[in-house]
């Protein structure tokens, strides 16, 4: 049975930045990072633009970070949490950078500054187009370095332990329902065990494989949220899925490669198939207007038209100077066929970013005891109802260190939990028919995306939601009696991802941000 003091799930930048934090100031701890695929495989890995920080203090401000972030959360924010966090924000970049993450810096030595779309100054630190690789890679060797931490990759975390789970008693130490570890399979050799922490921290990322087309990796499943609901865990607002408004546009790639924002921040336009720029008519900013504007705007062009793409313009701009500041872009659109300095690159919206998640206050509590969430997969209040570009990563290090700080102060005074049953795989056979699991993923992405994306229904969100409850039972039926596999877990938690977009945009009476039903316009 193994134990550790602290358990991380998930090892993206919000992950690997509170175990270093965690590690390097209690040595004679243990930290256990768990993470489904391979160590370097998350989110944060395909982070093309950057970090939204305030440097430049002649051209720039907090104020109008702020400011930028609430308009783009069209109401929704925490201002007090916007405030904070944006405050934070140099902070919190120097200590990455003294663990060895670099970024791109101009002529005089300075941290180079690029510009996104919401964004009214430039402030986003990058590395070229690979700034989520870069950061990734750098966590990783840091990590490598401190003795207490553990990484286990190819694990998978089934279910969050908890009390209400089983029948047995467990003594209370504090009211409400508390966490005590995980359920994991070790998915080489199929062994499921229980892992005991003091204290849980999920950094599991976001769940954009819930549709057919999207930016995210394939391990983009929604498990943390999925975990924490089943725990009974407080989940909101996760109608607010943003839509990278430029994904190149292919019907076979998962996921969809993203054509960074960056590069509309640099001067590409966004043309239809007439040719006509035609983002004037939705946004006096054009390109630069916020990520769920320029997503609807695209998205109303292919109704009205019936064309399938838009296509990014980036002809008109300096070759060497385009080519040197997006070589992945650049690479990349090559060997789909298309040379971004001659040729219009076909682009159309993907699914991108879970604004929405597990609640937490200010210091990354969860609802549940000894449970934190930070990174994607937790509501904060920093987002609202459409992300700002480039603030993910920012908000990912600010709870981190805020995880960090109230975890210290707490775990001397935490009791490891005794006599925690096994998880119970009596009865399971393995499926005759893996179809099953396949199809029903099929399925479902399609039914998210073609009833449940930029452009919603009240008709189309009932049908939705009555084929997701038909779903969630036949999948339930199966992993009752089933060996588990990765495969019909990932099923399992998309359904519960589905149920919840589903339900709480039923729940929301009024078009916010990234949320848009045609049939609240007035």
């Amino acid at each position: 049975m193994p134990q550790t003091d602290v358990l991380v799930i998930g090892s993206g930048i919000a992950g690997l930045s509170f175990a270093i934090k965690m590690a390097t100031s209690f040595p004679e701890l243990t930290v256990t990072i768990i993470t489904k695929s391979g160590d370097s495989e998350s989110n944060t890995k395909y982070a093309q633009g950057g970090i939204a920080v305030v440097l430049d203090e002649l051209k720039d401000s907090f104020d109008k970070h702020i400011a930028d972030t609430l308009r783009a959360g069209d109401g929704l924010c925490d201002r007090d949490i916007v405030e904070s966090v944006i405050k934070e924000g140099p902070q919190r970049l120097e200590e990455i950078m003294s663990w060895g993450v670099s970024f791109d810096v101009d002529d005089a030595g300075n941290l180079a500054l690029g510009r996104e779309g919401g964004h009214t100054a430039e402030r986003i630190i990058h590395y070229k187009d690979i700034t989520g690789w870069q950061i990734e890679k750098s966590l990783l060797h840091h990590v490598s370095r401190l003795p207490n931490i553990k990484v286990l990759p190819h694990h998978f975390s089934l279910d969050l332990i908890t009390e209400h789970q089983f029948k047995q008693k467990i003594v209370r130490p504090q009211p409400g329902i508390t966490c005590y570890g995980a359920y994991v399979m070790d998915q080489q050799t199929c062994k499921i065990e229980k892992f005991l922490s003091k204290v849980t921290v999920l950094a599991t990322g976001g769940c954009g494989q819930v549709y057919r087309t999207t930016t995210n990796p394939t391990i983009a499943t929604g498990d943390g949220v999925a975990m924490a609901y089943r725990a009974m865990a407080s989940v909101k607002e996760m109608e607010f899925i943003q839509f990278h408004p430029t994904a190149f546009y292919s019907v076979d790639d998962n996921p969809a490669f993203l054509i960074t924002e960056a590069i509309r921040g640099f001067g590409a336009y966004l043309r239809n198939k007439s040719g006509e720029r035609f983002m004037f008519r939705y946004d006096e900013r054009a390109e630069l207007a916020s990520r769920d504007i320029v997503a609807q705007a695209i998205d109303n062009e292919l109704i009205t038209s019936g064309n399938e793409c838009v296509f990014l313009d980036c002809t008109h701009l300096n070759k060497d100077e385009l080519i040197a500041k997006f070589p992945n872009i650049y690479e990349k659109c090559l060997e789909k066929g298309i040379d971004i300095t001659k040729q219009l690159i076909p682009v159309a919206p993907a699914a991108h970013y879970q604004c929405g998640g597990i609640e937490v206050d200010k210091a990354g509590r969860t609802t549940l005891n000894n449970l934190y969430a930070c990174g994607e997969c937790a509501r904060t209040g920093l987002h609202g109802a459409n992300r700002l570009a480039s603030n993910s990563l920012l908000e990912a290090i600010v709870y981190a260190d805020r995880c960090y700080k109230d975890i210290k102060d707490r775990i001397a005074s935490i009791e490891m939990a005794t006599d925690i049953p096994d998880w119970d795989a009596v009865g399971t056979l393995v499926p005759r028919e893996q179809i099953l699991i396949t199809h029903n993923q099929k399925e479902l992405r399609s039914l998210m995306s073609d009833y449940v994306a930029i452009v919603r229904s009240n008709e189309r969100l009932e049908r939705s939601l009555k084929r997701v409850d038909l779903m969630y039972h036949e999948t339930e039926k199966l992993y009752d009696k089933a060996v588990l596999s990765p495969q019909l877990c990932e099923l399992r938690n998309l359904i519960t991802i589905a149920f919840l977009i589903i339900r709480q945009s039923i729940q929301r009476k009024e078009n916010r941000g990234g949320f848009y039903n045609v049939d609240l316009v007035q």
